[in-house]
């Protein structure tokens, strides 16, 4: 077997690098196996003694566009062999272009569950990332900060959602890997943060309880489906969920009376009407 083909990459996220490298390899016509996808930083394989060469003429590429959106988000995975599978679901697209259809295909499998692992993942950043006031910027603009911490790699996947939801506001959004900056202008990214670098609460806290409170329905509450849906891992950055302890109890308390109470008498005018109806 050749020796292997070192591929670095700049970032956990580098769609466009891992792009370039791919339609090189297979414009050389290079299998999978003999790939080392790594990120710059990270050590390369003692086996990988060869870089890629450069294609005199990129090879066109058979592949879909639902492919395409598919690997944009997947990049964003935490699996580390999600470069070298991305590319070897690229290379046998290239003789089966109806790869995608095949369900029960190992890589079609992996595929379609790290892909609905990133869409959960945004979701969750879309629906509990908590804005902390941090002061007024120029122009008069609020000045807004947020901790959160993804599973997967999605601050760039997950932030421009904010933008269009508060374009009139300053923000930053703190990762542990990566910090995103609004600033009314310019959507930008850094490097990641702490928590310690949000403040812990602002004004808005109470306010948030309050009308968590206020649409909190005990009669409804199903404690396993609340917690798939709002996993613990968020709560300590959304200042409503401390709440929840008390809620929960007051809730089961509440059913108990109910049951306790027995049922209630029904109404004599009820079965009046019915008896009426049913002339």
């Amino acid at each position: 077997m050749s020796d292997l083909i070192d591929i670095e990459l700049a970032s956990q996220t580098d769609y466009e690098g891992w792009r370039a490298a791919a339609r090189m390899a297979l414009s050389a016509g290079i299998s999978p196996e003999r790939l080392f996808w790594r990120v710059k930083g990270d050590a390369p394989s003692f086996l990988a003694t060869e870089q890629l060469p450069e294609a005199t003429e990129l090879r066109p590429l058979t592949v879909s566009k639902s492919f395409i959106d598919i690997s944009k988000r997947v990049i964003c995975h935490r699996d580390t062999e999600r470069f070298a599978r991305l590319y070897r679901i690229l290379w046998r697209l290239q003789d089966a272009p109806r790869l995608l259809g095949r369900s029960s295909d190992p890589d079609i499998v992996w595929l379609t569950a790290c892909n609905k692992a990133i869409t959960r993942d945004r979701h969750k950043m879309h629906a509990f990332v908590r804005f902390r006031k941090t002061g007024i910027g120029r122009y008069r603009r609020e000045q807004f900060a947020a901790w959160f911490e993804p599973t997967h790699y999605i601050t760039e996947l997950g932030s421009p959602f904010f933008k269009r939801r508060f374009p009139n506001m300053d923000w930053v959004i703190v990762t542990p890997e990566k910090t995103a900056i609004w600033d009314g202008h310019t959507l930008e990214f850094g490097p990641g943060g702490k928590r310690e670098d949000v403040p812990a609460d602002d004004a808005v806290e109470d306010q948030w309880a309050v009308y968590f409170r206020s649409i909190f329905n005990p009669a409804r509450v199903k404690i396993g489906a609340m917690m798939s849906e709002m996993p613990k891992k968020y709560w300590a950055n959304m200042p409503e969920t401390a709440a929840i302890p008390d809620m929960i109890a007051e809730a089961r308390a509440r059913e108990a009376a109910m049951i306790a109470a027995g049922g209630s008498v029904p109404n004599p005018l009820a079965a009046t009407l019915k008896a009426q109806s049913e002339r």
